[in-house]
């Protein structure tokens, strides 16, 4: 199911250009997917970009690697569109102490409660890979908590918001009238999809959501099903999302605007 996108024409916007997957019937032929894609102009005001888990380090050495090349990419991509007038809220899950005293923390602690709508009913088909056994790629036996904060290439500004729980980020979105979110971050088909923060929840929620498809990656073993590289099995599941849960794009929608 996909959303239906607000668009509201501002010079300050870059164009995001949406891609979805719709499943059809065809009268001649066999019945398939199709890659759509769209144009979207959202206003920076009414839009707030969430960085999921992009945590100091983790217990897989792979995926500390595969964060380690993302950051700074991120980073310029938040702080163009920080210049914008996009929120950036960062979403380190389980790292709220390291940042208890941070004025990007305390400022979400002091809003108010806002309710949430009901949730919608969303269909919500098994994963494509199969992750059972933790999904590092690098031989891992055991996982842990590796981190203790968000990776430090990433800045943090006071302006920004510090958060890892889905009601003080629906507080912000509802204060600050916000109905746009762009979601980046690790791991795809964990944490971007599953934290009371991430997309199925704010699609629930009814909110516009799109995930930043070249800045993100999965928690993926290509020895467990489908058994294809890691960076297929991080396409298989940029896919899924397209199909059923929301649009994706490129961050350089955000960085270079389009005439």
């Amino acid at each position: 199911m996909l959303l239906n996108l607000l668009s509201h024409t501002i010079s300050a916007v870059p164009t995001l250009s949406l891609s979805t997957r719709r499943q059809e019937a065809r009268t001649v032929g066999r019945n398939g997917w199709r890659v759509i894609e769209e144009e979207a102009h959202w206003n920076p005001t009414e839009t707030a970009i969430i960085v999921v888990d992009m945590w100091n380090e983790h217990w897989s050495w792979g995926a500390t690697e595969r964060v380690n090349v993302m950051a700074p990419r991120m980073d310029i991509v938040l702080g163009r569109a920080r210049q914008n007038g996009v929120q950036i809220i960062h979403a380190p899950s389980d790292t709220m102490d390291f940042y208890q005293e941070h004025p990007a923390r305390q400022w979400v602690l002091e809003l108010p409660h806002a309710e949430p709508p009901a949730e919608r009913e969303m269909p919500d088909p098994p994963l494509p890979v199969d992750a059972s056994d933790g999904g590092s790629d690098t031989g891992e036996a055991e996982s842990y908590k590796a981190w203790h904060r968000q990776h430090p290439v990433i800045e943090i500004q006071n302006t920004d918001a510090i958060s890892d729980n889905g009601q003080e980020v629906y507080n912000l979105i509802h204060h600050k009238g916000i109905k746009n979110l762009i979601f980046m971050g690790v791991h795809t088909n964990m944490c971007v999809l599953g934290r009371s923060f991430a997309i199925k929840q704010m699609v629930r929620w009814g909110l516009n959501a799109v995930l930043a498809r070249d800045l993100t990656d999965a928690m993926y073993n290509p020895f467990k099903p489908p058994y294809v590289s890691h960076e297929e099995g991080t396409q298989l599941i940029i896919e899924y999302i397209e199909k059923f849960w929301c649009p994706t794009i490129l961050s350089g929608d955000l960085t270079t605007p389009k005439a």
